[in-house]
């Protein structure tokens, strides 16, 4: 007669590295590695467009908020190793440039600490998606002109979706946008949910 016990016993490390993987393989997550526009400035971290997309898609994929505001994309760039290593993101969105250009860094700079996260986060096998960032007008054609192509040629060359900047139509609605004029209040933020679920899925549900 069969001794149900062995066999479980048997099989118990099996099923349960089965398990494991199964969760494993059900975790995946978009990372959002941004500044103040995705971080929720002057709000709470709920309210911000992240967590109510994590919610709309009921984490599927988690949408984890990495965004810290006033960060430059050089701190991003050194916060992303700590990051990848705790979340395991099979995507990470990059929201970052924009406080460099409002400080009027050299672009050249800016795109090598952007491509230097792009290859971080290609090195930890997950998929950068890259979000143009577009700054104010006044701030000059030519420096503007530089600073969007950036964004342009870093998807050309690593081959990686160039994810369109929400802030722009944001800026077309002024009950939409906080006193300080640069950032979106949290009225904009199921907006914002909106446009990102029609961007980002695509890009991270129909792989």
């Amino acid at each position: 007669m069969m001794n149900f016990n062995n066999v479980f016993r048997w099989h118990y490390p099996f099923l349960l590295l089965l398990l494991l993987l199964t969760r494993m393989a059900s975790a995946e997550s978009l990372l959002v590695l941004g500044d103040s526009l995705s971080a929720g400035y002057r709000m709470s971290a709920s309210q911000a467009w992240p967590a109510l997309l994590d919610k709309k898609w009921q984490q599927q994929p988690e949408v984890i908020n990495g965004s810290i505001s006033g960060d430059t994309a050089a701190q991003g760039l050194a916060r992303l190793p700590a990051l990848l290593q705790q979340h395991h993101p099979r995507w990470v969105l990059i929201e970052l440039g924009g406080n460099d250009g409002l400080r009027g860094f050299p672009p050249q700079n800016i795109e090598q600490d952007l491509s230097k996260i792009i290859t971080t986060v290609q090195a930890a096998n997950a998929q950068p998606l890259l979000m143009q960032i577009r700054l104010p007008a006044n701030y000059g054609r030519r420096y503007n002109d530089a600073f969007n192509n950036i964004y342009v040629k870093l998807a050309q060359q690593y081959n990686i979706p160039l994810v369109p900047f929400f802030m722009e139509q944001v800026y077309l609605k002024p009950q939409w946008m906080q006193q300080d004029g640069i950032h979106p209040a949290p009225d904009a933020q199921a907006f914002i949910t909106d446009l990102m679920d029609k961007q980002l899925a695509p890009l991270v549900k129909h792989e």
